[in-house]
């Protein structure tokens, strides 16, 4: 079985979300990833925390199928061993702190200099120049600079993301950009520098209330866990539990009217008319709505949205996302080795004749033995030939 990226070498100085997630990425599709860590404690994220068996739950989420190459880059011989591997490499991904790989001789320019077809990504807070450019810049900062926290949360609160939203939206996209680099390489023959700022990436997916907001109007307002513009649209108390559902359009307006609410009348109401109309009349809508179904139990509630062909969910909590009913009966579970034993990891992706790889997550300096020796190295504190 044949994957995408089989045979890219990809080799990652990184740390902590938003590498290792582009990365790990790139590894489901087949790339082979070398993760460089440092010998005294590794990838910081190792030890963020101990829920999953013993092991830090970003980190078996993010640095599956990768190999860790314990490396001590304040030791010549060691960044002399790091430039031998990028020489060999396809892609060169890293997110350290502004600057500091080019002070360990990695500057991104100078090595395509060197190796024109080489494809490197960096990836940071800020980005390059700017009044920001040497800034700290963890998850929640970038959700707060990139106005995402002004938009989210309740009318009196605001509320950061539930996981780290701004490192994901950088991950994913520098991962679309060196996948289409590797494109433009094959038909170039030329390699290319990839700069992904956090903020940025947030602030495209920010989009939406951008536009909204523009030319000095009105933001979307905080609306919790439901819309701030379609209306109804979010979560509704029933008599035994909670449900969630949305409407689109007249047509789903009118079926909701009549089937679940048993309302024709409301259907037919000119001031209902167009999700304007629904958002705006929100103040006589919302007691009809919540009035009926608080008095429904769980299952008639969701009885009668599925019959006017309504959109609904449950709110589950992991406990219930790990026992999903559709991503069991799709297969959607592998086992993924780890140091603490086999985990089970989510199939992202696949295509009609291959699968994502779930190898093991790394110890940390695990292969760094055999990728020393393929590069004709010695261990640290042996010589070339492998003695002492």
């Amino acid at each position: 079985m044949s994957r995408p990226l089989d045979g890219t070498l990809v080799v990652s100085l990184e740390q902590a979300i938003a590498a290792p997630y582009c990365t790990r990425l790139l590894a489901d599709l087949g790339a082979r990833v070398i993760k460089v860590e440092r010998p005294d404690g590794g990838d910081f994220a190792r030890a963020y925390d101990a829920r999953a068996r013993g092991l830090a739950s970003h980190f078996v989420w993010t640095n599956r199928s990768k190999e860790s190459l314990a490396l001590d880059l304040k030791d010549p011989a060691s960044a002399e061993t790091l430039k031998r591997l990028v020489a060999r490499a396809d892609v060169f991904v890293q997110n350290l702190a502004p600057g500091a790989v080019e002070r360990l001789g990695l500057d991104p320019a100078a090595l395509r200099q060197d190796h024109p077809r080489l494809v490197t990504c960096s990836i940071s807070g800020y980005g390059e120049g700017g009044p920001y450019e040497g800034r700290k810049a963890y998850d929640l900062l970038v959700q707060a600079e990139a106005g995402f926290l002004s938009v989210t949360g309740t009318k009196d609160q605001v509320a950061k993301a539930g996981v780290s939203i701004a490192d994901i939206a950088s991950g994913v996209t520098a991962c679309n950009a060196i996948l289409a680099a590797l494109l433009h390489r094959e038909r170039t023959g030329r390699g290319d520098h990839i700069e992904v700022s956090m903020l940025e990436a947030m602030a495209e997916w920010m989009g939406f209330p951008m536009y909204f907001a523009m030319d000095g109007a009105a933001p979307p307002p905080r609306a919790g866990a439901g819309h701030a513009t379609i209306y109804p649209y979010g979560p509704y108390r029933t008599a035994d539990g909670e449900i969630l559902f949305g409407l689109q359009n007249d047509r789903e307006w009118a079926a909701f009217a009549n089937h679940v609410l048993d309302r024709a009348d409301l259907a037919e109401d000119p001031r209902f008319k167009g999700n304007a109309g629904r958002a705006g009349h929100r103040d006589l809508l919302e007691p009809i709505i919540t009035g009926v179904l608080s008095a429904l139990p769980t299952e008639e509630a969701l009885r009668r949205l599925d019959a006017a062909g309504i959109a609904t969910a449950r709110i589950n909590d992991m406990a219930a996302l790990w026992a999903h009913p559709q991503l069991a009966a799709r297969g959607r579970w592998r086992e993924v080795g780890t140091p603490s034993g086999p985990l089970p990891g989510l199939l992202p992706v696949s295509g009609e004749g291959w699968e994502p790889r779930l190898d093991p997550v790394p110890a940390l300096g695990e292969h760094t033995k055999a990728i020393l020796a393929e590069l004709g190295r010695a261990p640290p504190g042996e010589d070339e030939k492998g003695g002492t």
